[in-house]
């Protein structure tokens, strides 16, 4: 098996009112800091998804073009684009996210099926493994009217495609996002009690 990684930068941040690509947590900004994560599984490939191509591209990564302003495309257009087995994904509004925690999800894969975390009683579509083979799916759900994470699991989960990775506590904390400024002063707050 072999894995490639795509961080997902295409959302609007229309609740946080700037770029979340472009806030510095321990005054390193948070692309910079997801690409290290996936950097980190040492992946055939690097893909950074967005609608346009952002200012920051590094050179060792390639930019996709989502088709739609939804995180279904941006997966979809890494699928398509990724030279390997499976497709390890990363939102860039997950801070607190580790590369260990991406190893062992990575660890978990199988041929033709990839891992699903999931917390409590929900699926966390995002960091998740994918495997090439879920691109038919994500095509057919883009071609119609739901194009939520959640449809595209369940399609994949009833295919045996993916399947679910129990996480536990403390690692839940690990997929906490920051959509908006309070959220993103909270993870500080957090943060800074952990360091001390």
């Amino acid at each position: 098996m072999t894995l490639a990684a795509v961080l997902l930068a295409g959302g609007e941040s229309r609740r946080m009112g700037r770029d979340k690509a472009t806030l510095l947590l321990d005054g390193i900004p948070l692309w910079q800091r997801q690409l290290a994560l996936l950097r980190h599984l040492s992946p055939s490939a690097l893909l950074v998804s967005a609608r346009t191509p952002p200012p920051w591209l590094p050179a060792d990564a390639r930019f996709v073009a989502d088709a739609a302003p939804a995180p279904l495309a941006g997966l979809a257009a890494a699928l398509k684009a990724m030279p390997a087995t499976h497709l390890l994904a990363l939102a860039i509004d997950l801070p607190a996210m580790t590369a260990a925690h991406l190893s062992t999800l990575w660890s978990a894969a199988a041929p033709g099926c990839g891992v699903l975390p999931w917390l409590a009683d929900r699926p966390e579509p995002l960091p998740a493994i994918y495997p090439a083979e879920a691109l038919p799916i994500a095509s057919r759900l883009l071609a119609g009217e739901d194009l939520s994470l959640r449809a595209f699991t369940q399609a994949l989960l009833a295919a045996g495609q993916l399947k679910k990775h129990i996480i536990h506590s403390p690692d839940a904390d690990l997929y906490a996002n920051c959509n908006s400024p309070a959220d993103w002063r909270r993870h500080a707050i957090h943060s800074a009690s952990i360091h001390d």
